[in-house]
């Protein structure tokens, strides 16, 4: 799909949460991938955050961050598999005004080309509310990347035909 190039490129503040029971900061790798991709993109780290897979922590960072008008969007990190300490995408429901079904489903879709079925031990998911997108990615540096360069640089650019999240951002809380 095409970038417009003849449209201006709007920068989005976007928040980094990593959740994991074992990595802190020097470990946190998907994190610093994220972080690299998004910058690069043109875009402003607005907040970075790592907390343990519980699932209080995990909704009381999400409604900081969607409470703060200087944070656009939430993209975790981890946390959205299926054992039983997997909690991010519980979290996401318990903040949810709007789940993004699509995200998931075309997260999970365009990784089956690199991983197969397992793919489907992910349950990649994100939604709207409050005004601000949170997409929850998969916790290796490899589906991070995939999520960030298949789905979120293209929905997270301005510029990008024929619509993007970002050109709605104006009117994600009309009622």
């Amino acid at each position: 799909m095409p970038i417009d190039e003849t449209r201006e490129f709007l920068p989005v503040r976007i928040a980094v949460l990593t959740v994991s029971d074992t990595r802190g900061p020097a470990e946190d790798k998907s994190g610093d991938t994220l972080v690299d991709l998004l910058t690069a993109a043109g875009h402003i780290l607005a907040d970075r955050a790592i907390e343990r897979d519980d699932l209080e922590a995990i909704v009381e960072r999400l409604a900081h961050w969607i409470a703060d008008p200087d944070v656009d969007v939430v993209i975790t990190t981890g946390g959205t598999g299926v054992t039983g300490r997997d909690v991010t995408p519980e979290a996401i429901e318990a903040v949810a005004e709007k789940m993004i079904p699509g995200f998931g489903e075309a997260f999970r879709w365009l990784s089956y080309a690199k991983i197969g079925t397992s793919t489907i031990q992910s349950r990649a998911c994100a939604c709207v509310t409050g005004g601000t997108y949170v997409f929850a990615l998969p916790g290796s540096t490899g589906a991070v990347k995939d999520g960030w360069d298949m789905i979120l640089k293209d929905q997270l650019d301005s510029r990008f035909r024929p619509c993007n999240f970002v050109e709605l951002m104006p009117r994600l809380s009309e009622r």
